[in-house]
């Protein structure tokens, strides 16, 4: 590496090292302020309250990266325009796209960073957060498991096993109910194709029951539906609706499959799973579209006009990628177009932006 690449490369890190601790910062205070007051309601102590948003700093990081990156690579540029190093840079003969070649490398490398975090540090540390929260500040104990997509809840004397949930319908797919005497011994088994939740209670669809405590064999009855009693709330199924975006590709992609063997629609999941990919390399869009920008504006260049394209910018993005998003959750939009479509429309609009900046 040269001294020149060292040089603007140790100023876009130093610069991209002031943003990101900056964002985090906003997004932490905020995010105190939110939840502190309901941690201290429920009984948590400070230390639990720590150890919850230490463990929250991977997420905070993997969603403000992107915009850190491009406010630093607009201020960086902006920052040798108004000291004139550009202009010398070039006197020298030295090409725009040598001076570019240092952010962009090191724009992809962080898109590769943020891709491990996203995919190897967030589901764990995400995992983590929500234990403390539940157990140790909320006191609500471990109820539920979920594992390879089965949901296991035991409510007094009966266990629930479900093949899948779906949170927009509010459904369980594929249901077994057992009921278990003062022993643990099973006194019936209902088995349901799905359990709809309305008004606080579950109901039960296309029911077989199973009675044991006959003795020998067992008395199967069939029902259109039956009401069950299950302290089993929408809250403790969230983990594959809101904060599906927290699972890792591997994880989303077998919820999907088995939705899909099932006979139902995954859009939304597999719209999440590419996302995992996609969503990372927005890092790199980034300086692909705000290297241009700087340069099309290196005379009026400083720290103000960076700020403002960075947040004009970044809010062009999350529209854009917000509505194509969208329609790939509903099925509108494959779900690879809609993860992939802004980073694309981005990259070719910092493309078009290069080839119209003047040598």
């Amino acid at each position: 590496m040269t001294i020149l690449a060292r040089y603007i490369a140790m100023a876009w890190l130093r610069l991209l090292a002031l943003c990101l601790g900056s964002f985090v910062a906003v997004y932490l205070v905020l995010d105190m302020m939110d939840k502190i007051p309901r941690f201290i309601r429920a009984g948590g102590s400070g230390g639990d309250i720590l150890r919850f948003f230490v463990w929250k700093l991977p997420e905070m990081v993997g969603q403000t990266a992107s915009f850190s990156i491009l406010m630093a690579t607009l201020l960086t540029l902006g920052m040798f325009s108004r000291n004139s190093e550009i202009i010398a840079m070039r006197s020298c003969g030295i090409s725009l796209l040598r001076i570019s070649f240092p952010m962009l490398f090191l724009g992809l490398v962080a898109s590769f960073v943020l891709l491990l975090n996203a995919e190897l540090v967030v589901p764990g540390s995400y995992e983590r957060m929500e234990r403390i929260e539940r157990v140790d500040i909320r006191k609500l104990g471990v109820n539920a498991v979920f594992r390879r997509n089965n949901i296991w809840f035991r409510s007094d004397n009966q266990i629930l096993q479900a093949r899948l949930f779906d949170p927009q319908a509010k459904v369980l797919r594929g249901v077994t109910l057992w009921k278990l005497d003062g022993s643990m011994n099973p006194t019936s088994r209902i088995d349901a194709g799905s359990a709809e939740f309305h008004d606080g209670r579950w109901t039960l669809k296309d029911v077989v029951t199973k009675d044991f405590s006959q003795g020998h064999g067992y008395v199967a009855q069939r029902a259109r539906s039956m009401d069950v009693a299950l302290n089993l709330k929408l809250d403790d199924l969230r983990v594959l609706d809101n904060n599906a975006d927290n699972l890792s590709y591997r994880k989303l992609k077998e919820y999907a499959d088995n939705l899909q063997n099932g006979g139902y629609q995954a859009f939304r999941y597999l719209t999440m799973m590419h996302t995992k990919l996609s969503g990372p390399f927005a890092a790199f869009v980034m300086v692909i579209l705000g290297i241009p920008f700087a340069f099309r504006n290196s005379r009026s260049g400083g720290a103000a006009l960076g700020i403002g394209a960075s947040i004009g910018i970044g809010f062009a993005y999350f529209v854009v990628n917000a509505v194509l998003l969208s329609y790939g959750r509903s099925g509108v939009l494959p779900p690879l177009v809609a993860a992939w479509g802004a980073n694309i429309i981005f990259c070719l609009s910092g493309v078009w932006l290069a080839m119209s900046v003047k040598n």
